[in-house]
């Protein structure tokens, strides 16, 4: 149902989600730790509700919520980037303007504070959709983009999971999906991999149709998880030719695949179709999330409710 002012006129459509990773995440969580999760999932939330409100575009709104998320130490992208084998962080992004499939992606990026903001430049002001390592690096170097050193992106937690756990895994990944009060829509993912990835290791998360699709004919998705069972399964791409070619309501295409092809606990996904409805799903014991929408919606969560 399309809101409606105190005048009885309807009121612009617009919906919000996000996500900061899916996985095992424990309910044995200390609460004052799952309360910082909440409060920078708000945060984000607010951010981007505050861009579409006021008749911004999808995709301004994507690209901030996603480069809150990538300033904030307790997400794996951006500052709270794990660790891969040999030390150091690697960071992929991509983002995509359904309106136009106009898309951009970087992997493999080391010194970009905001790989989400460098995929954006290489959708916009590149004739490419997909750099990595060192043409990324030289191509945000072209555009003046904020760079920092590698140890910038260090977090004394992620250190310590690293040397605990350098046999192991850790997933996670960041993304948003927006409508606009103009009827476009938009998708951003932002992730540091897992932990002790190596030989240049790549997930979903810039692979357009695996991690991350908008469309405006159909939704926008964005993924998160064990990015080379999204990537086998081109997950984004599934769930939208779901809902475009078989008429499928959002949430149960998106049920449809992580549920209907993927293995329990491989993660799951946000999205916003053309007429407004979220889908947050996931196979995993939880996932950070939230979405807002101009009906006055406002929700942020972790595990099953």
């Amino acid at each position: 149902m399309v809101p409606k002012s105190a005048r009885g006129v309807p009121r612009p459509l617009w919906a919000l989600a996000l996500h900061g990773g899916a996985g095992h995440i424990s309910k044995d969580m200390k609460p004052t730790r799952a309360d910082a999760y909440r409060t920078s999932l708000q945060r984000a939330l607010e951010l981007g509700r505050t861009i579409l409100a006021k008749r911004g575009t999808s995709l301004d709104a994507v690209e901030a919520v996603v480069r809150a998320l990538e300033d904030d130490k307790l997400f794996n992208a951006g500052k709270g980037a794990v660790y891969t084998h040999s030390g150091k962080h690697e960071l992929d992004a991509a983002i995509m303007n359904g309106a136009t499939l106009e898309c951009g992606a970087v992997a493999g990026v080391r010194t970009v504070r905001n790989p989400i903001s460098l995929a954006r430049l290489v959708m916009e002001k590149s004739t490419h959709v997909f750099l990595a390592g060192p043409g990324a690096h030289s191509f945000a170097r072209s555009q003046g983009v904020p760079v920092v050193d590698n140890r910038w992106f260090d977090t004394r937690r992620r250190r310590n999971k690293w040397q605990r756990t350098l046999l192991a895994e850790e997933l996670g990944t960041v993304g948003c999906v927006a409508l606009d009060t103009h009827g476009h829509l938009a998708a951003a993912t932002s992730t540091g991999g897992v932990t002790n990835k190596r030989w240049g290791r790549v997930g979903d998360s810039p692979i357009i149709g695996a991690g991350t699709y908008a469309n405006d004919r159909n939704c926008a998705v964005s993924c998160t998880g064990r990015g080379e069972q999204f990537i086998r399964n081109t997950v984004a791409r599934d769930v939208a030719a779901l809902v475009e070619y078989r008429a499928m309501p959002l949430a149960d295409a998106a049920h449809g695949v992580i549920d209907g092809k993927l293995q329990p606990g491989d993660g799951g996904l946000i999205a916003v179709s053309k007429s407004g409805e979220i889908a947050l799903v996931f196979n995993s014991a939880g996932m950070y999330r939230g979405a807002a929408d101009s009906s006055g919606r406002f929700e942020t969560a972790i595990w099953e409710t």
